[in-house]
């Protein structure tokens, strides 16, 4: 039987395995990054979703590692992020308007496993609120070189911090689920 928490466990330790989930992890997320769903007022990806779900799977070191290699293949040039390579790919799109954005990622990631580490669904949830903003302040003030400080909000914040809630609140209640089973698996 596959016992995750094992599993993770075992590949803080194995530096195959933690190499391995890395990729892994970074594949997820830019399959995320491309996956785009209809919302309003504006598309989203599922990005912030992926994210936060492997930064609360498999916590704090296993979760910034993942989003580091994500972020590697898109310096490198892989179109792994959203709109590449139609909006340009490598390091040109990264200093794009949404490079702040990218720049608050790992530290998102890094914070969300180390606050969400043994707590419930909520506790989660706060977690992810506190990764939202660690996504959301470099992410803004970045984009703030490239439009006027009073369309800020209207351009980067809006249009897509309601979908972020649902997905984290998504996450939370898939990790509740998850947690759950495998209680009642023991």
């Amino acid at each position: 039987m596959f016992d995750l928490s094992r599993s993770i466990e075992a590949s803080r330790h194995s530096p195959v395995r933690v190499v391995f989930a890395a990729l892994a992890g970074s594949a997820l997320i830019a399959v995320s990054a491309k996956a785009h769903v209809p919302f309003w007022p504006a598309p989203m990806t599922l990005q912030v979703l992926a994210i936060m779900g492997l930064a609360v799977a498999f916590g704090p070191s296993i979760g910034l590692g993942m989003v580091a290699a994500y972020l590697v293949e898109g310096t490198l040039g892989l179109p792994v992020f959203s709109g590449t390579p139609e909006r340009g790919i490598g390091v040109a799109y990264m200093l794009g308007p949404t490079g702040g954005y990218l720049l608050g990622m790992p530290i998102a990631a890094w914070a969300v496993g180390r606050l969400a580490e043994g707590r419930s669904a909520f506790g989660q949830f706060a977690a992810m609120l506190v990764g939202l903003a660690l996504i959301y302040v470099p992410g803004l003030l970045w984009l703030a070189r490239f439009i006027p400080w009073s369309g800020i909000l209207a351009a980067g914040f809006t249009p897509f911090i309601l979908g972020d809630i649902v997905k984290i609140a998504l996450v939370a209640a898939l990790a509740e689920t998850a947690r759950r089973f495998a209680a009642e698996r023991r």
